[in-house]
Formats: C-alpha cells, sequence, structure tokens
C-alpha cells in the first residue's frame, strides 16, 4: 500500500470543512441509519458491475484495492472493492473505515459529477475541490476505468428506482448547475 497523501499545495486543500448542502444534519434529526443504505449500496454496485463487465480490466492489478469515496458534506463515507470475485459497496462512519489504498474526497455533487465524466477530475484536484490520498496510481487506475463505461453511471443507477430516481438524479444535476457546474 502506497501512503502518499496527493494533494495540491496550499492551506486550503483540505476540503471537508467546505461548506455544501447536507454538510451539516439539523440538531433534532437522528442520526442516519447506515444499515438502511447497505443492501442498496449492494444492489448499485452489482448493477453497475454486471453492465460493465468490461471496466475491470481497466483496473489492472488494483481490483483487490479498496477506496475510500468520502462526500465530505455526508454524515459517511463509502468504502469500494471493485473485485469482480468480492465486489463491495457499503456506507461506513468516518470513525468505522477500514484501512483502505486510498481515499477520494470532494462534495457530493462533485463526486457524483466526476463518476459520469460531468467535470475533469485533474481540475478538481487542482482547485482544491477534490483531496486525493494513498495510492494514487490506483484512483488513476479506477479513473480511467470509469471513464471507459458507456453511458452514465448515475443515470443507471437512478434507472433502478424509476421516476423517483430518475427525478432525484435531475434535481442534483439541475442543483450543480446552479452551483456553477457544467453538465
Amino acid at each position: 500500500m502506497t501512503n502518499l497523501t496527493t494533494t495540491p499545495a496550499g492551506p486550503s486543500a483540505d476540503r471537508s470543512a467546505k461548506p455544501g448542502f447536507w454538510q451539516e444534519r439539523p440538531r433534532w434529526a437522528p442520526p442516519l441509519p447506515i444499515f438502511l443504505l447497505q443492501p442498496i449500496l449492494r444492489r448499485v454496485v452489482h448493477r453497475v458491475a454486471a453492465q460493465n463487465p468490461d471496466m475491470f480490466a481497466r483496473l489492472g492489478p488494483h481490483t483487490r484495492a479498496v477506496f475510500v469515496i468520502d462526500p465530505v458534506n455526508f454524515p459517511f463515507a463509502l468504502v469500494l472493492r471493485p473485485d469482480p470475485d468480492d465486489l463491495m459497496l457499503v456506507a461506513r462512519r468516518r470513525n468505522a473505515l477500514p484501512a483502505h489504498d486510498a481515499r477520494i474526497a470532494g462534495s457530493f455533487l462533485d463526486l457524483l459529477m466526476l463518476v459520469d465524466g460531468d467535470l475533469d477530475g485533474d481540475a478538481l484536484f487542482f482547485s482544491r475541490d477534490l483531496v486525493i490520498t494513498g495510492n494514487t496510481e490506483a484512483v488513476v487506475c479506477l479513473r480511467n476505468a470509469l471513464d471507459d463505461v458507456d453511458g452514465s453511471i448515475a443515470a443507471s443507477v437512478a434507472e433502478m428506482f424509476g421516476t423517483p430516481g430518475r427525478a432525484a438524479l435531475a434535481a442534483l444535476r439541475r442543483l450543480g448547475e446552479k452551483q456553477g457546474h457544467h453538465t
């Protein structure tokens, strides 16, 4: 495991405090019951894998790598292992993350648009809106694998939930456009 921290230089490289939607839970709101997300995430990752079996070849030796996908304005992070023989996508509280090879952190909207190819990862990185730590080679391989996917991963996932899923994705994309993202 490479244990490098790769962020642009500067005091504001850590964006975990960056304001955004869902950054803070209202005091009256109970903690999110993460266990409710697990079956949904399992279904999502298996659907994406089934629709895009060729993407695993682009991961090379990093199919068993563990990635933390950290939407900093959510109360949890996602843990991904893109191993076609032992596929995993689960939500974990930040204080309960497993050992991992790399962490990719940014706002939820940035990460959503990045995975769909609507935003340039290099531009996000150099603007300090994306923070990458750990094995950068594994992250680049993951990015290349996602870039090879035909169509929209987000649209495919939204389709799993029918009209409500499509409406939620459309609302998120409109929100991204309002925040200055081009989709």
